[in-house]
């Protein structure tokens, strides 16, 4: 059997303190380290398009939603400060990249939408995303990524508010 890092710490943790069962470690240790090696890697494929996470999630959720959506439908659905969804909608509209649209009813109010420019750029990025998804997923089968897939969403439902 071949040992990681996580492994190595637990044999540590059991040499000095074997009164303590570290084995929740186990788990959370190689999620961490997971989260960490996933970003780096999903951050350079946004790179590429000149986008940031936080810029590929706003134009992937106008994309999906295939609707305008107002700044604040944005920032609930990706668990941000209005501030910092404004700063970013105000940087994605100088590019070109999304346009805003006055509300008939309230012309205080407006909604986003995707630019042609826009929705060409998230088409493509999204498009090396989901590429490079699968490219990080190659160590393990099919079956193993939906054995995964289930553990993680049984744990986010009983964790996610």
């Amino acid at each position: 059997m071949h040992h990681d890092h996580v492994d190595r710490l637990l044999t540590q943790w059991q040499q000095q303190r074997p009164d303590l069962d570290c084995s929740p470690m186990a788990v959370i240790g190689r999620i961490s380290r997971m989260s960490r090696l996933i970003d780096k890697k999903i951050n350079k494929t946004f790179k590429n398009y000149d986008l940031s996470a936080i810029e590929f999630d706003i134009l992937a959720t106008l994309r999906r939603c295939n609707t305008p959506l107002t700044p604040t439908e944005l920032y609930q659905t990706l668990m941000l400060s209005s501030g910092a969804m404004s700063t970013r909608i105000e940087q994605l509209a100088k590019r070109g990249l999304i346009e805003r649209i006055a509300s008939p009813e309230d012309r205080r109010s407006c909604s986003v939408a995707l630019t042609e420019k826009g929705r060409a750029l998230i088409d493509q990025a999204v498009e090396a995303h989901v590429v490079n998804e699968k490219a990080i997923l190659d160590p393990l089968t099919q079956e193993q990524r939906q054995q995964l897939a289930a553990l993680l969403r049984a744990w986010l439902l009983s964790n996610e508010s």
